[in-house]
């Protein structure tokens, strides 16, 4: 009996020593499968940042080229908009010996000083690299971000802003010799171009038209791009009654002297585009940022 009293307290020491092995035993497993776990979660964090990073770079050069689509759609459909002029003759500087007199074509913008012309509406040509520095053209998504959309649905047609926020930032002026619809931000900039064109320009500014500034629209031949106009941020101008040629490759000397006070303004000129469109002036992306900074939109 005495022999068989042990076995309980042997069995119960042998089970004790038992279980403690065992407890060292899953600790250590569980220990190694903590580092293991640990490990590989830092591998794969480390690699998702990888590849948000990636990410963020396909973003930014999606975003690139959906801008630069937009840019070649709106370039294709001013192009379908109007029939383009006769091309001037190439040039590559100033008239020289070899190509002098009164109908000798001209180079704008190469030189400090503006050659001199008698006429306001006569064709030069310009080198783009002077205007529009430190202005970026704005594009629908810029203007959709600031703005919004005017209307719900767009023809080629002009129609009426019916966005109520955006209709209540339009108003219409007459200022000097044209009479101009546009939002408020956009007339006062407007104001102060033309007092320093009357100021420095008196003949230009009495032969001062205009073809347009708000006309909610699609850009013609587009199924898709809205033009500037239809924001009250852009205008197109004439000279004397006159619209200068589209996509000719040549500018009106008048309208290279209104180019540089609308630069000053931070205004984007359309002689910048790849299909010159020197009638067009439209407020540049950092003036409507700094006018949304201002809470004038």
């Amino acid at each position: 009996m005495r022999d068989g009293a042990l076995i309980g307290p042997v069995i119960i020491a042998i089970g004790l020593v038992l279980a403690a092995l065992c407890f060292a035993v899953v600790g250590a497993l569980l220990q190694t499968a903590d580092g293991r776990t640990e490990l590989r979660l830092e591998r794969s964090e480390a690699e998702i940042a990888q590849l948000r990073s990636g990410l963020d770079r396909l973003r930014a050069e999606l975003r690139d080229a959906e801008a630069e689509i937009e840019r070649l759609q709106e370039d294709v459909a001013l192009g379908a908009s109007r029939a383009p002029g006769a091309p001037l003759p190439a040039v590559t500087g100033l008239a020289t010996d070899a190509n002098t007199g009164p109908d000798a074509p001209q180079v704008v913008g190469e030189a400090e000083d503006l050659p001199p012309t008698e006429e306001m509406t006569e064709e030069m040509r310009t080198a783009k690299a002077r205007f529009n520095r430190g202005i970026t053209q704005p594009g629908n998504r810029v203007m959709l971000e600031i703005l919004g959309h005017p209307r719900s649905s767009y023809s080629t047609d002009c129609q009426p802003v019916t966005q109520p926020g955006l209709k209540a930032l339009l108003e219409t002026r007459q200022m000097g010799p044209i009479r101009v619809t546009m939002i408020r931000p956009a007339l006062d900039s407007l104001q102060r171009i033309l007092d320093k064109l009357q100021a420095q320009e008196p003949d230009i500014y009495a032969a001062l038209g205009t073809a347009g500034a708000i006309c909610a629209r699609l850009i013609r031949g587009s199924r898709s791009a809205v033009s500037n106009h239809s924001w009250g941020t852009a205008i197109d101008v004439k000279l004397q009654g006159q619209l200068d040629g589209f996509a000719d490759g040549g500018t009106q000397f008048g309208l290279l002297l209104l180019a540089e006070l609308f630069n000053e303004e931070g205004w984007y000129w359309g002689a910048g585009y790849r299909r010159e469109d020197s009638m067009h002036f439209e407020v540049g992306v950092e003036t409507l940022r700094a006018w949304q900074a201002a809470g004038l939109l």
